[in-house]
């Protein structure tokens, strides 16, 4: 079993910051091939903002790359995003994502979301 909670999120203006924080729960015999996080606007489909997977490097879109970072605790199966001089185009609801082995192969899982909205 999965559970994953996002904290973070909320209101802030044109160039500021937020951090969003997700904690996986998993129970049973498993393995994190990756974590990160995407994000959904209204009227768009769901995209991927940076992902890390297991023992490489994260990966980010072109329109954060330098602005946020990614990071993981592999031990405690949290995985955070900081995200720097913000834009309203960033506004969207962002998903914790987590890829995730039973033995049969690798399933993907998504926290319940939270929104971050970009406005002055």
């Amino acid at each position: 079993q999965v559970e994953l909670v996002e904290s973070g999120g909320g209101l802030v203006q044109p160039g500021g910051s937020l951090s969003l924080s997700c904690a996986a729960s998993i129970t049973g015999d498993f393995f994190v091939n990756a974590m990160g996080w995407y994000r959904q606007a209204p009227g768009k489909e769901r995209e991927l903002v940076a992902v890390i997977p297991h023992g490489a490097s994260a990966n980010y879109r072109d329109s954060v790359r330098g602005r946020f970072s990614v990071s993981r605790d592999k031990a405690k199966n949290t995985v955070s995003l900081q995200m720097n001089n913000l834009y309203p185009e960033d506004t969207a609801v962002y998903y914790c994502y987590a890829y995730i082995s039973f033995g049969l192969g690798p399933h993907d899982y998504w926290g319940q979301g939270t929104q971050v909205t970009v406005s002055s």
